[in-house]
């Protein structure tokens, strides 16, 4: 009688059978889910109280991309944050699914504490007219073809077990929008792309996996040369955790790249939520409306300096019949024409005196409060924008000017403690369901053995350095492609061999991700444009 031969089984599922602490595990992050859930009902009641609209479509609307959004990082989870636990899961440092919550309470801790600097630097990808429009059929098109596509593209590399980046991904949704919505308009393809950003972004994503292999296997030989420990260099025996030094290592350094993760990966959905926020109920959060009168006052005194300090570069013959469009004219093209300043004077004027005669933010009347976002945020983005293309400007009048920029930057770049929240929960529930797959991938088949003490500290020191320091300077990295790089790296120290089949798949789903996520991103804004009108 033909016998069937036993399913082969990896050493992931032997130390699952092992593991002990799934229940606690699963209750402690249970605990957090639904004080997390009270917690933004109660908060998202309050901001929707001050909101009057006899239909209930934008409310309808808000919940379903909101759950488009979250739904991103659900799915970031699977890919992203299942490769900090890799390491200490392999080197028998912690158990697998103690691994995995201590990983989502410092995701969660790391979104938290976010700065917003990585969300607002993802929304500057963005056509500037879109985003003015984010309230209207296009708006809503560009957030989820977005979302949706980013997510589609998640789903399949996670299904093959491949480590893809998900800010690639959202990257290449950005540009295939940019580019699909100057084509619907019968432009250039590329003339609505912000392509400086896009280049200093993709510098980021470029040089990371690079950083990742080189510096994790510096490390790994700079071990090999200080720590002279034999038990370091080779694979783990049986279940026995590492030596006690370096499991509070790996632990330490695994809670460091959760963090980070957290952190910068976190405010990647964070800035498209904001937008959903803004384009569906915009009286309660296009504007910060903890900006009081205090500050205002502040504000309008400011205010008149910079009116003076602009005035020093408006031409006599300069003239402009519609500040705003001008404005959006020098942000969408950075062409500068003698018009720009004079109409950028004038805006600054009429924020100054809209801020001033309705006293706080919270004061602006429902119907004025996007329109008094898009004349902020106009104003802030042709700053940003000066010193590239405009005129030369003295030092006196950048330090002016850089104090009121950072003004209307705290007015409409805010993000709500909820929306922290609700991303950090859904990062780490992505993470409790999905993680298995992508964990084998990085712990059993990037080198030919199985990876020592040395390596799993090699690579999570390299990933978490690496994305510390992009997020201090506002730039997003694929914490997927640092740690599986880093790993890499350390293999190739080592002589230990890769597995080029998976090397090669990891490499091809870097580099179709982005032109497959533009152009499915690009295919679902042109048909979500046809729904819309």
């Amino acid at each position: 009688m033909a016998t069937t031969a036993p399913v082969p089984t990896s050493i992931l599922d032997q130390k699952l059978k092992d593991s002990k602490g799934g229940k606690a595990g699963a209750l402690v992050f249970g605990i957090m889910l639904v004080t997390g859930l009270i917690y933004i009902g109660i908060k998202l009641g309050s901001d929707l109280s001050v909101v009057h609209s006899a239909s209930v479509f934008p409310f309808v609307l808000l919940g379903l991309a909101l759950l488009i959004a979250l739904g991103f990082e659900f799915v970031n989870g699977f890919h992203d944050t299942a490769n900090a636990v890799a390491t200490v899961i392999y080197t028998h440092s912690l158990e697998p699914h103690v691994a995995v919550v201590w990983s989502g309470i410092w995701n969660f801790i790391g979104v938290l504490t976010s700065s917003g600097a990585v969300a607002f630097a993802i929304i500057s990808l963005l056509p500037v007219e879109l985003i003015l429009k984010v309230s209207k059929g296009s708006g809503f098109s560009m957030v989820f073809a977005l979302l949706v596509a980013a997510i589609l593209w998640n789903l399949a590399t996670w299904y093959r077990g491949l480590p893809a980046s998900s800010s690639h991904t959202m990257i290449g949704s950005i540009l295939g929008v940019g580019i699909a919505n100057q084509l619907m308009q019968g432009n250039s393809g590329t003339a609505g792309v912000d392509w400086e950003q896009v280049l200093k972004v993709f510098k980021a994503l470029l040089l990371s996996p690079l950083v990742g292999f080189v510096m994790a296997a510096a490390i790994f030989l700079l071990f090999k040369f200080v720590a002279r420990d034999p038990r370091l260099y080779k694979a783990p025996e049986g279940t026995e955790p590492p030596p006690f030094y370096i499991r509070a290592l790996l632990v330490l350094t695994c809670t460091g790249v959760s963090f980070f993760h957290g952190s910068n990966d976190g405010q990647k959905g964070m800035g498209l939520i904001m937008l959903i926020l803004v384009g569906t109920v915009p009286t309660a959060y296009a504007l910060n409306h903890t900006v009081d009168r205090g500050s205002v006052t502040t504000f309008a005194a400011v205010s008149q300096q910079v009116i003076e300090s602009v005035g020093h570069y408006v031409e006599p013959s300069a003239s402009v019949s519609d500040s705003g469009q001008e404005l959006e004219r020098f942000v969408s093209s950075h062409k500068y024409q003698p018009a720009t300043m004079l109409a950028l004077q004038q805006m600054v004027n009429d924020v100054r005196n809209e801020a001033v005669g309705y006293g706080s933010l919270g004061n602006v009347p429902q119907d004025m409060q996007a329109n008094v976002r898009n004349q902020m945020y106009l104003t802030s983005e042709t700053f940003r924008l000066l010193p590239k293309y405009g005129p030369k400007i003295s030092q006196p009048d950048v330090k002016i000017i850089s104090n009121y920029k950072g003004f209307l930057d705290k007015s409409t770049k805010f993000i709500p403690t909820w929306v922290k929240v609700a991303v950090a929960l859904s990062l780490g529930l992505g993470t409790m369901v999905g993680w298995k797959r992508i964990v084998i991938t990085v712990g059993e088949k990037i080198g030919k053995t199985h990876l020592t003490y040395a390596q799993g500290a090699a690579a999570e020191i390299t990933a978490m350095i690496t994305i510390g320091l992009a997020d201090g300077a506002g730039l997003p990295v694929s914490t997927t492609h640092v740690l599986s790089s880093g790993v890499a790296g350390t293999m190739a120290a080592n002589r230990s061999g890769l597995q080029m089949s998976t090397i090669r798949d990891i490499a091809m789903a870097w580099v179709f991700t982005l032109p497959a996520a533009a152009l499915l991103s690009g295919c679902l804004f042109w048909l979500f444009n046809l729904i819309a009108h």
